[in-house]
């Protein structure tokens, strides 16, 4: 019995060894993915999100029918297909604030979105899923708005591309709480929905003239391309880790991405960093420990 119950321990370790390799993929390769955009900046934001819409039905697709989810697809109903069409909304507006943020040189400032989403989500809970909030959860939030709110009075301006990433990632993982339908599949659907849309515009650029498809090279085309897989590689990733690793474990892996996308905008891109900006992300890694912490020590409350 002994041994079989170390073999099944063995097993369990190396499925939660495997998750961790999976979760670091996923969330790496988001951090890193801003090198991408920056890549194809010769391309206007909505370019952009038009072309990584159509490839991201391509590969979903294909994806849907390797893993054979046909079915599950074949199963929404008229009420999944319009939340899901609201969701791929959300979702658009989160890429093209993303994309046209790194052009605009404000990379820091999209890390900053990613940084204060999580808590964005506890809040977006409680106000529409009647979720309490915790005393030190409470001191979390009020610690990010501190944060966001020194770079106003600082700066004057209000970090609206940070908290236009964070609220609408925040409302599209709200819907998608509410649908409970597969990551690809419910990816796929969006993106479907949001197809004709894409290919009109780029059909428009094309027809007056503009555009990668009337006077970009075959390269840049295919960098072009690339978005899909930029968008589906990291999915099929984190789906791997979700299966592997506790929600817990697997939180812990999402604050990866922002601090990487941090560190390309100073050390590679050399955006400024400056000192009232100490303050602001000061007060969101500090919402950021006791956040987490909190939530570590409320689960092992639960499960003792």
């Amino acid at each position: 019995m002994r041994v079989e119950e170390r073999r099944i321990s063995a097993r369990e370790n190396a499925e939660r060894r495997t998750g961790v390799w999976f979760a670091l993929a996923a969330y790496g390769y988001w951090g890193v993915a801003p090198v991408y955009f920056k890549w194809v900046e010769f391309a206007s934001p909505l370019e952009i999100v038009a072309h990584r819409v159509v490839w991201s039905v391509v590969l979903l697709a294909m994806l849907i029918v390797v893993r054979r989810q046909q079915y599950t697809l074949r199963r929404l109903g008229v009420r999944e297909v319009g939340w899901l069409a609201v969701s791929g909304v959300l979702v658009s507006i989160n890429w093209g604030v993303f994309v046209w943020a790194l052009q605009a040189d404000r990379m820091l400032e999209t890390s900053l979105g990613y940084y204060i989403n999580p808590i964005v989500n506890v809040l977006l809970g409680w106000m529409f899923l009647s979720e309490r909030l915790r005393p030190a959860q409470v001191a979390a939030v009020a610690l990010a708005s501190l944060g966001v709110l020194n770079e106003i009075v600082a700066v004057g301006v209000v970090p609206w591309a940070g908290v236009a990433l964070a609220l609408s990632f925040g409302f599209y993982g709200l819907v998608r709480k509410k649908l409970a339908v597969d990551s690809a599949v419910g990816l796929g659907v969006e993106t479907l929905l949001l197809l004709p849309i894409a290919l009109g515009y780029l059909g428009y650029l094309m027809i007056i003239g503009e555009g990668t498809l009337a006077y970009g090279t075959g390269a840049e085309l295919a960098l072009l391309a690339a978005g899909g897989l930029v968008t589906v590689f990291p999915l099929v990733c984190f789906a791997a880790a979700a299966l592997r690793l506790s929600l817990s474990a697997l939180g812990f892996f999402q604050y990866l991405a922002p601090s990487i996308t941090f560190g390309l905008a100073i050390f590679v891109y050399g955006e400024p960093f400056r000192l009232s900006q100490t303050v602001t992300f000061g007060c969101i890694w500090l919402a950021l420990v006791i956040f987490s912490m909190e939530g570590l020590y409320h689960r092992r409350k639960i499960s003792a």
